[in-house]
């Protein structure tokens, strides 16, 4: 089996892979997976031929490599079915679509399909970001970024995605969005980690789930403390699961439910699973499951 926590950085056509990795992996091919990877999000020859040095080009990419072998005294604790960290992870849930709250729900939804429309477009570009304002169940403001080479109207596509026009919408604030990517912007690996959770809805856990491995709490336990906020939702408005861990054992010092109903708040000690190795099988992290998270996210 082989155990990892790489942080990735982009900047201009430079790929940084930084962190440490134990088991037999080759890296002969390193360069090319990279690559690989970011054709597969769309910056791949087409894009460049439409965006030129404007934006992450797949073909002009290098990749410095900065990785190393895991500590051995992290890897003796893991190996005796311990968790890789240290740290509180917080899962959560609510009522209504997907149990995350709807202006999280609608701006993923929104940029999902902003992004599937720029995948064909010859005027649009990759780099989207989307924000939903709410008052009730009305959209006040719904704010997007997303790069043009000419100006397009979008409002009645996001008025249908959204299933109802919002009040406000702006697009491209500053006006004009040409330059994108790494190209305008450093990328680093949890950089964004209230967007990858649950917005300002709750706290965020841990640290940064992307680019490790299941035997990593940041992954896993994130992962279980949604499960077990989702299933002892019930009938609250809502539910969080705090779960603590200590690095190299497998008991968890706390695991606390809280929930909400109304203006009734009510706290109680859960008793869960706390070996890696059962958690890893029961949510499915034992399979190639880790691309399909990082293209799609954890919820």
């Amino acid at each position: 089996s082989v155990r990892y926590g790489v942080e990735v950085m982009v900047k201009n056509q430079t790929v940084v892979l930084g962190g440490e990795i134990s088991g037999k992996i080759s890296f002969e091919f390193m360069e090319e997976h990279v690559r690989q990877a970011v054709r597969e999000i769309g910056y791949d020859a087409r894009y460049a031929k439409i965006w030129g040095d404007e934006a992450l080009n797949a073909d002009k990419v290098r990749v410095l490599d900065l990785i190393s072998c895991q500590s051995a005294e992290i890897a003796q604790g893991v190996e005796r079915d311990g968790w890789g960290d240290q740290g509180v992870f917080v899962g959560y849930a609510c009522q209504g679509n997907g149990n995350i709250p709807t202006e999280l729900y609608l701006a993923r939804r929104l940029c999902k399909a902003l992004y599937e429309k720029a995948r064909l477009s010859d005027n649009l570009g990759l780099d989207i970001k989307t924000q939903i304002t709410m008052d009730g169940g009305k959209i006040k403001t719904a704010v997007v970024a997303i790069p043009m080479k000419q100006q397009e109207e979008l409002r009645p596509f996001v008025a249908e995605i959204l299933e109802q026009e919002p009040e406000k919408l702006i697009v491209n604030g500053t006006g004009c969005y040409t330059c994108h990517s790494s190209v305008a912007d450093c990328g680093v690996t949890g950089r964004k980690l209230a967007c990858d959770f649950y917005e300002t809805a709750s706290p965020i856990g841990g640290g940064s789930p992307w680019t490790k491995d299941a035997s990593k709490a940041d992954l896993t336990l994130n992962l279980y403390a949604r499960r077990l906020a989702v299933e002892n939702l019930k009938d609250n408005d809502e539910a969080l699961v705090y779960l603590s861990a200590c690095i190299g054992r497998s008991e968890l010092p706390s695991a606390v439910l809280k929930t909400r109903k109304g203006d009734k708040f009510a706290e109680q000690p859960l008793a869960v699973e706390s070996r890696p190795s059962v958690l890893i099988e029961r949510l499915g992290l034992n399979k190639p499951v880790f691309a399909k998270l990082c293209r799609d996210g954890l919820l």
